[in-house]
């Protein structure tokens, strides 16, 4: 015999769906999508007290039962789900936690199957089947006090039925017909079980695919944080991070380790004369010609401003400052008159190598004496310390 018991894996769906397919949805989006899945689980559970009531039809057909019982059986599941569909449109579940309401719904129904045990102890074993499938189904988005609530309540009333009465609790076989119903019963539950198999391995395939997106999520989100929004290069936090672990790696293998400090010649004029749009241009151009321009080892970031850090691993000084001389030339020959007429660029930097004795402050108050050095010598030039 089926029950409300069928709804209530979509249910859980849903809201594991919810928690992990869209946790930033907007809240109004969230409460109209919940009001949706609660109307397709109520919707549920009219077709799962149809298929109930067709059981017992047969069973009163049969004479096995009045032919009053379907009728009770289908109006009191309609009731039960009643209240709930008024307190759902009502929003009442929307100031719980659990917008199902599911400890309520379990118990409602539960109760309403112990009452047809004790009213129609023929078929008892009918309702009790669907008793232990209502609570199964429950459990999937029950916490576990409530699990033992209801479980609680559960235990209560079949210790009632068996202990505290003598009722004859039996399934009908007498006739092919009973035989029919009774096996339509337990048809309808089995498949209820095979459907939250089927449903449960659904889920998973569907959280181990969104879990692999929300890894590849985090992990850009990562990154992000670690770049410079205009220009794509580290920000000043990573490109200090590398520097520090690129300073640690070069003295554990005794290797050299060599920084450029590399400015935007006179930056704030073009910002005057062209405008921030095309400096931002000019920022941006500039960083993808660098990272066109060095090796998969070296690290490129935003020290502040128009300054760029350069870390080179295992570089001397005098291949650090061929690299710069490099670049300088490209950054110097681009055609920087397509962003606007007149427009030219070029860089100075400091280069200088890693001692035994430098700390990060130290290493890049020498680079930046370098620089400072390129620009006193008229800039468009590399300087050394």
């Amino acid at each position: 015999m089926s029950t409300a018991a069928t709804s209530l894996p979509e249910r859980n769906a849903a809201e594991v769906a919810e928690l992990f397919l869209s946790p930033e949805v907007a809240a109004t989006e969230v409460l109209a999508r919940r009001t949706r899945q609660r109307r397709q689980m109520f919707v549920g559970q009219v077709a799962s007290y149809s298929l109930g009531c067709f059981v017992l039809l047969l069973y009163g057909y049969d004479g096995a039962v009045a032919m009053h019982v379907p009728s009770l059986f289908f109006v009191g599941g309609l009731s039960i789900i009643g209240i709930f569909v008024v307190m759902s449109e009502a929003g009442v579940g929307d100031r719980s936690t659990d917008h199902y309401l599911t400890v309520f719904q379990i118990s409602a129904h539960m109760a309403l199957q112990f009452v047809f045990l004790v009213s129609v102890p023929t078929i008892g074993i009918s309702f009790i089947a669907v008793l232990f499938l209502i609570f199964a189904f429950g459990t999937l988005r029950m916490t576990s006090a409530q699990a033992m609530i209801t479980w609680a309540l559960a235990t209560a009333g079949l210790a009632a039925v068996f202990l505290g009465s003598d009722l004859p609790i039996g399934i009908p076989v007498a006739t092919r017909l009973q035989r029919t119903a009774t096996m339509l019963c337990f048809v309808l539950v089995i498949g209820q079980c095979a459907f939250l198999g089927l449903f449960g391995a659904t889920l998973r395939k569907i959280l181990y695919r969104r879990s692999i997106e929300l890894k590849a999520a985090y992990q850009r989100i990562e990154e992000l944080a670690e770049l410079d929004e205009l220009t794509g290069a580290h920000n000043r936090r990573c490109i200090m991070r590398v520097l520090e672990a690129e300073m640690e790696k070069s003295r554990r293998a005794s290797k050299t380790c060599a920084i450029a400090l590399i400015d935007l010649d006179w930056f704030k004029r073009i910002n005057d004369a062209h405008g921030h749009p095309i400096g931002d241009e000019v920022l941006r151009t500039f960083a993808i010609t660098i990272f066109a321009n060095i090796r998969p080892t070296d690290s490129f970031g935003r020290y502040g401003g128009e300054e760029f850090l350069l870390v080179m691993p295992d570089t001397t000084t005098d291949v650090a400052q061929r690299m710069l001389e490099r670049l300088r030339g490209i950054v110097a020959d681009l055609d920087w008159s397509a962003f606007s007429p007149g427009l030219h660029v070029t860089i100075s930097a400091g280069v200088t190598t890693l001692r035994d004795i430098d700390t990060a402050d130290t290493f890049l108050a020498r680079v930046d004496s370098a620089l400072y050095s390129a620009k006193a010598q008229g800039r468009n030039r590399i300087a050394t310390s």
